[in-house]
């Protein structure tokens, strides 16, 4: 199955003002904010999420379009550490899950998730990274 759109939920989001979030937003334009089934991780400085079949368990984030699929994906893919030429195991990996926009309209797109074990990282209970961010610092 094939996608143009991409969930983000941590360092990525426009919110965050790096070089990287830049990039996405010329490669890809923002359809809107939403959720996946999830749960979200505090990995380090930045997040890391994992898929959850609990519905109550979200992991909320912007959904963007991509324009070109294969640039971002180039550049992104190397960011978050995901390929064969990456360490292993790769950190992320990137698949395609549901997500749903703020209006319940649902779409496949794709989400990095984090690829190592979680049982030592801190849960972000609220799903939300900004809001986590905004209250930790």
């Amino acid at each position: 199955m094939h996608s143009n759109y991409l969930f983000v939920y941590g360092t990525l989001l426009k919110d965050l003002d790096n070089d990287m979030s830049k990039f996405l937003n010329v490669h890809a334009r923002l359809v809107g904010k939403g959720y996946f089934y999830g749960q979200l991780f505090q990995v380090s400085w930045f997040p890391g999420a994992i898929e959850s079949t609990n519905t109550s368990e979200k992991v909320y984030g912007s959904i963007f379009n991509v324009k070109d699929f294969e640039t971002l994906f180039k550049v992104l893919d190397d960011y978050e550490g995901v390929g064969e030429n990456q360490p292993k195991p790769n950190l992320y990996t990137r698949e395609l899950v549901t997500a749903f926009l703020q209006d319940g309209s649902e779409l496949e797109t794709w989400v990095y998730l984090y690829n190592l074990p979680t049982e030592h990282l801190k849960q972000i209970i609220s799903g939300d990274f900004l809001k986590f961010s905004v209250d930790k610092f």
